[in-house]
C-alpha cells in the first residue's frame, strides 16, 4: 500500500533527504512533490519531483513514523526542541475559515475589511470579486485574504495584474503591510529578466511573485504567450472593470481576452473594482464567468442566486460605523467665478453656434457644439485647441460645400473670440489662484500639505503646468503632471514622488488616469476640480484619491465653476451643480452615485448629461429625472435586467457581523520571541546581531543563506551591502515608519515588518526544522503539569485530499503512564497543562532513551486509530457537501444545455452550420463542467491513510 505524502513529511529521494513543502497534481494527473533540501549540501534548495517517476526508479522512500529515532537534546533549556516543535507547528495548515493573520498586518484593520477574506475562505475555491466603493481599502482587503492563503500553503506563486499607474503603489502596500514581495515587471524590468534567460525559458517562471501592467502584456504578444503558459497559486486583477467584455456582440478587447485566459491559470482568482459593472448584464457576466464559468448559463438572463457568492460590495454608508473613527468627514465647496467680458463673448457665440455640416450625422449627446462647450468649461485653451483641430480638418477637404463653408466661418469667429481671452480674463483660473493663496493660505512651503488638481483636458493641464509656477512663486519642478500617455515607469515615479516629503513636487495636476485607485492622501488633503466631469462615477473616483481609508486630516474638496449672464450657458453650470449635489447625497444616503443615471459607465453618464444640455432640460428637471432613476431601486439597478429587480437585496456586511478570528497554536508568545530565540539558538552565519527587546527591534546583517532567497525578491526590499536588516513587530511603529519614509528619498522604509510571513521568519522556520537529523525526534524531560512516570508522544497527523493539499490536520498527544497507554488528547491541551515553552526547563543533557522505544510503535498505532476516527467524522460531514456540490453542478449543466438549445432555436443560419456550432459549444460546456466536477471530487475527497510524524517526546522528570 502506497504511503500518502503530505506537507511536513520527510522523504529520501536521489540519495538525499527532503522536507515536503507541498503536494499537488500536474495537468496530467501526476502527483507533484515540492520539497526543500535537508541534507547538508542541498539544505534550503527547492525542487520538484514527479512521484510516479521516482517510485518507478525505486528512488523514493517515505520515512515512517514508527521508525523515528529518539534523540537527546543537549541545548540549554531544550531550546532547540522547542524551536523544532514550533517550526513544525508553523507548517500546519489551518482548516477552517477563520482569520488568523490578517488582523495582525501593519494596518488598523477594521471589521468590514476582514469580511471578504472570511467569505472567501468559506468557499471551495477562493474566487471572488471585491467590489467595495472607492476609498474603503480593497487592496488591504485583498492583502488580508492573500496572507491567509499563504499561511494555508496556497500562495507560493502570485501574479498581480494592475494598471500602469497602480503598480508601484500596489507593490508597496503588499510588502510594507503584509511582507508579500512582488517583483515589479514594468517595461524595463521584463526586458532585463528576458536578457538573463535562454531563449526557450519562460520569464514568468523566474519570479514566483510578480506584478505587471495589463497594458504591457496586451502590447507584447510574446510575453502574453509566456504568461498564459505559466501557472499560479493566486492571480489578482486590479481595476477589473477594465477587463470586462463591454456590450452585447462587441468583439472582446485584448484586455478581456487576456484576463479570461489568465482566469484558467490559477485556482484562486481575486478581482478588485469599485465600479464592476456598466449596466449591461453581459459585461458583468463576463467577470462572473471568470470566477466561475458554471454559474451563468445565459449572460443576458441570470439572477442574484446565480452569483451572490461570487462578490462582496459595500459602500461608505454600509460601513460608516467602522469608518467614521478612521476617516474624517469631508468638507466640500463649490466656487463660482463670474465670466469675464472676453469669456462672455465666447459663451454668446457658443449659444448661437450653428454647425450644420459637423453635427449633421451626430446623435443626441454627441453634438460637436456640446464638445466645444465642455472644452470651454475646462479652459479657453482646451476649447481653442478643439476649434483649431476642427478648422484644420475642414480646411484639408478638397472642396467645401456651402454647409462646410458656413461651419468654417462660424468656427473661425469662435477662434478669434477665444484668442482674445488673456490669462487675466480667465476668471476660473484667477479664482483658482485666490483659492490657493487666500482661502487655503497655501504657499507650498509645508511639505506635508500638497495639492491635487484634476482636469479632464490635456490642454488645460498644460496651461496650468505653464502658468502656476510663476503665479504661485514655485519652481517648475514643484509641479508634476500625470496623464495617460506617459510610460508606466514615469507614472509610478510621479505617484511615488508625490507621497514623499523629500520630493520637490508640491502640486499634482492630473487627468482621469489618476482617478482610479491611486493613494494621493499621504501628504494631501486638498483636492481641486478645475473642471467638473459630467459623470458621477468619475467624480467619485477623483474624490476617492484623498477621501479614503487612511486619511488623517479632513478632506477639503473644491469645485470650480464659471457662471455666465448668457442664460442657457449658465443653466449648463446649474446642471453640473446637480451632479455635485447628487454625489453628496449618494455618499450620505445611497452608496453608489451611479444609480442616479442607471447606466453604470462613465462615458454613458457623460452622454446623459450632454443630452440634458442639448435638449434644453432645466437643472430642476434634470435633478428630478435623476431622483426618479434612484427611486427605481438604487443598487438593485446593477441587476435591472432581472424580471423582478425590486426583489434584489445586495449582499452587504450587516453592522453587527464580525469576521471570525482565531489564534494559531504556538509555544512562543509572539513571532518576535520566536525570532529572537531562533537567532540566539543557532548563530552560525549570523553577524552584527542586535536585539532590543524593549523596542521590539531586531537587526542583523543579511546571512548568506538569506541573501540567496532575496536575489529573486524586489530590489527595493534588499538591504545594501553595508546596511543591516532591521525589523520590528509593532504594527503601529511600522505604520509610523511608512510615514517617516515618505519624508525621505524613498517610499520604502528601512525597517521591515516582523511577522509570520516575513522572509526572515520563513528562513528561520526552515532552519529550525533541521535542528535534528534525518527522521529524528527529540526527548524533553519536564515536571510541570506531568504525572509521575508519564510519557507523551507528540504527533502530527494529516489527511490530504486527492489533490495533495492537507484538509484534515491534527496535533495529538499519545499519553502513557508507567508504560501503559492512557489516552489521546489534543496537543493544545497538553500545552495548557504543561506550560511547555512558557518557563525555563533545566536540561542535564543526559537521558535514558531505550525504555521509550517499546512505546514508540504503540504511540503511532494509537495516533493512527484516533486520526481514522477523526477522518470518519470529517467524511460524515463532508459527504453531504460533496453530494450537494455534485447535484448543483448537474443542475447548472442542465441549465446551460437548455439555454444552448433555446439559443440555437432562434438561430437563422443553415442547419449544417447550426449543428456544427451547437456541437462545438456543447463540447465546451461538457469540458467546463467535467473539469469543475473533477476539481470538486479531488478537493473534497480525502486519502484513506494519514501521514503521521512523530515530532517529539515529553516525559516526566520522575520517570526512571
Amino acid at each position: 500500500m502506497a504511503i500518502d505524502i503530505a506537507p511536513g513529511a520527510r522523504i529520501l529521494c536521489r540519495d538525499a533527504e527532503w522536507l515536503v513543502k507541498s503536494v499537488s497534481r500536474s495537468s496530467d494527473g501526476d502527483q507533484v512533490i515540492e520539497a526543500v533540501g535537508v541534507s547538508e549540501f542541498l539544505r534550503g534548495r527547492r525542487i520538484q519531483f514527479l512521484r510516479e517517476i521516482e517510485e518507478q526508479t525505486g528512488d523514493l522512500q517515505v520515512l515512517k513514523a514508527e521508525e523515528t529515532e529518539l534523540v537527546t537534546d543537549v541545548s540549554s533549556g531544550y531550546m532547540q526542541s522547542l524551536l523544532f516543535i514550533e517550526a513544525n507547528l508553523k507548517q500546519t495548515v489551518p482548516e477552517d475559515g477563520r482569520i488568523y493573520l490578517g488582523q495582525q498586518a501593519a494596518m488598523d484593520a477594521l471589521n468590514y475589511q476582514l469580511y471578504p477574506a472570511s467569505k472567501a475562505l468559506q468557499m471551495p475555491r477562493q474566487r471572488l470579486l471585491i467590489a467595495d466603493a472607492v476609498g474603503l481599502g480593497k487592496t488591504l482587503e485583498c492583502g488580508i485574504l492573500v496572507s491567509e492563503l499563504i499561511r494555508r500553503g496556497k500562495g507560493r506563486r502570485i501574479l498581480v495584474v494592475a494598471t500602469k499607474s497602480m503598480m508601484g503603489q500596489f507593490q508597496q502596500e503588499f510588502w510594507l503591510r503584509f511582507t508579500i514581495p512582488l517583483v515589479r515587471l514594468d517595461s524595463v524590468a521584463i526586458q532585463r529578466v528576458r536578457s538573463r534567460l535562454p531563449g526557450n525559458h519562460n520569464p514568468f517562471h523566474y519570479y514566483d511573485r510578480a506584478i505587471i501592467s495589463i497594458d504591457t502584456l496586451k502590447q507584447d504578444r510574446e510575453y502574453r504567450s509566456y504568461l498564459e503558459q505559466a501557472y499560479w497559486d493566486i492571480i489578482i486583477i486590479d481595476e477589473a472593470h477594465n477587463v470586462a467584455r463591454r456590450g452585447k456582440g462587441q468583439s472582446a478587447s485584448q484586455r478581456a481576452k487576456l484576463a479570461e485566459r489568465l482566469a484558467t491559470r490559477s485556482d484562486t482568482l481575486i478581482l478588485l473594482s469599485a465600479t464592476p459593472h456598466d449596466g449591461r448584464p453581459e459585461s458583468f457576466a463576463s467577470l462572473m464567468n471568470m470566477l466561475d464559468p458554471t454559474a451563468i448559463a445565459d449572460e443576458l438572463n441570470y439572477t442574484k442566486e446565480d452569483i451572490r457568492d461570487l462578490y462582496v460590495r459595500r459602500f461608505k454608508k454600509d460601513v460608516w460605523h467602522d469608518l467614521k473613527r478612521n476617516v474624517p468627514e469631508r468638507h466640500v465647496e463649490a466656487i463660482e467665478a463670474e465670466a469675464s467680458t472676453a469669456e462672455e463673448r465666447v459663451f454668446q457665440r457658443l449659444d448661437g453656434l450653428k454647425l450644420a455640416s459637423v453635427d449633421r450625422q451626430r446623435k443626441a449627446g454627441q453634438l460637436f457644439k456640446t464638445t466645444l462647450l465642455k472644452a470651454m468649461l475646462s479652459s479657453p485653451a482646451a476649447c481653442l485647441e478643439t476649434v483649431r483641430n476642427r478648422i484644420q480638418r475642414l480646411s484639408k477637404k478638397d472642396s467645401l460645400a456651402k454647409e462646410d463653408r458656413d461651419d468654417l466661418a462660424e468656427l473661425k469667429d469662435l477662434e478669434t473670440a477665444l484668442e482674445q481671452i488673456q490669462v487675466e480674463d480667465f476668471s476660473k483660473y484667477q479664482h483658482l489662484l485666490k483659492l490657493i493663496q487666500n482661502d487655503f493660505n497655501w504657499t507650498g512651503k509645508d511639505t506635508t500639505d500638497r495639492l491635487v488638481i484634476f482636469t479632464g483636458r490635456l490642454e488645460t493641464l498644460k496651461f496650468l503646468q505653464t502658468q502656476l509656477p510663476q503665479a504661485l512663486g514655485l519652481k517648475p519642478d514643484a509641479i508634476a503632471t500625470l496623464d495617460g500617455g506617459m510610460a508606466d515607469i514615469d507614472q509610478v515615479r510621479i505617484v511615488e514622488a508625490f507621497g514623499q516629503e523629500s520630493a520637490k513636487v508640491r502640486i499634482l495636476i492630473a487627468t482621469e488616469v489618476a482617478a482610479e485607485g491611486l493613494n494621493l492622501h499621504y501628504l494631501s488633503h486638498k483636492l481641486i476640480h478645475f473642471d467638473i466631469p459630467w459623470s458621477l462615477m468619475t467624480l467619485q473616483q477623483r474624490n476617492g484619491r484623498i477621501d479614503r481609508y487612511g486619511q488623517k486630516r479632513q478632506p477639503e474638496i473644491r469645485y470650480l465653476l464659471t457662471r455666465s449672464t448668457v442664460e442657457r450657458m449658465d443653466e449648463v453650470e446649474r446642471i453640473i451643480q446637480v451632479l455635485l449635489a447628487k454625489d453628496e447625497q449618494a455618499i450620505k444616503n445611497i452608496g453608489d452615485p451611479s444609480v442616479f443615471m442607471g447606466v453604470f459607465e462613465a462615458e454613458a453618464e457623460e452622454a446623459i448629461t450632454a443630452q440634458a444640455i442639448e435638449t434644453g432640460l432645466s437643472a430642476a428637471d434634470f435633478s428630478q429625472q435623476l431622483d426618479q432613476n434612484a427611486a427605481s431601486g438604487g443598487e438593485a439597478d446593477i441587476f435591472s435586467w432581472f424580471e423582478d429587480p425590486d426583489s434584489f437585496i445586495p449582499e452587504e456586511t450587516p453592522p453587527d457581523q464580525s469576521a471570525a478570528t482565531g489564534t494559531l497554536l504556538s509555544l512562543f508568545p509572539s513571532t518576535f520571541d520566536f525570532t529572537v530565540a531562533a537567532l540566539n539558538s543557532r548563530a552560525d552565519g549570523i553577524v552584527n546581531l542586535n536585539i532590543n527587546t524593549a523596542e521590539r527591534l531586531v537587526e542583523l546583517q543579511l546571512p548568506q543563506e538569506l541573501v540567496r532567497r532575496y536575489e529573486r525578491l524586489p530590489r527595493e526590499i534588499r538591504p545594501d551591502d553595508q546596511q543591516l536588516l532591521s525589523l520590528t513587530d509593532n504594527p503601529q511603529d511600522m505604520m509610523q515608519m511608512m510615514v517617516e519614509a515618505r519624508r525621505q528619498e524613498s517610499a520604502w522604509p528601512v525597517k521591515q515588518y516582523l511577522w509570520e510571513l516575513h522572509p526572515l521568519v520563513e528562513w528561520l522556520t526552515d532552519r529550525c526544522l533541521f535542528y535534528f537529523g534525518r527522521h529524528q525526534a527529540p526527548v524533553i524531560q519536564s515536571s510541570t503539569g506531568m504525572m509521575p512516570q508519564e510519557v507523551v508522544f507528540i504527533c502530527f497527523g494529516s489527511f490530504p485530499n486527492r489533490r495533495g493539499s492537507p484538509v484534515l490536520n491534527r496535533w495529538v498527544s499519545v499519553i502513557f503512564q508507567a508504560d501503559k497507554f492512557q489516552k489521546v488528547e489534543f496537543f493544545a491541551q497538553t500545552l495548557e497543562r504543561t506550560q511547555l515553552g512558557q518557563h525555563p526547563i533545566p536540561n542535564s543533557g543526559t537521558d535514558e532513551l531505550e525504555n521509550l522505544l517499546p512505546l514508540r510503535s504503540q504511540a503511532i498505532h494509537q495516533a493512527r486509530t484516533y486520526l481514522q476516527k477523526e477522518r470518519n467524522s470529517f467524511e460524515a460531514e463532508l459527504t453531504p457537501k460533496l453530494h450537494e456540490q455534485q447535484q448543483r453542478l448537474e443542475q447548472l449543466r442542465g441549465h446551460h444545455l437548455e439555454q444552448l438549445e433555446l439559443r440555437f432555436e432562434r438561430d437563422k443560419r443553415s442547419e449544417i452550420i447550426k449543428q456544427q456550432r451547437q456541437q462545438g459549444e456543447r463540447r465546451q460546456i461538457d469540458k467546463i463542467f467535467q473539469g469543475y466536477r473533477d476539481w470538486v471530487e479531488l478537493s473534497m475527497t480525502t486519502e484513506t491513510e494519514p501521514y503521521i510524524q512523530l515530532i517529539a517526546v515529553l516525559r516526566s522528570q520522575s520517570h526512571p
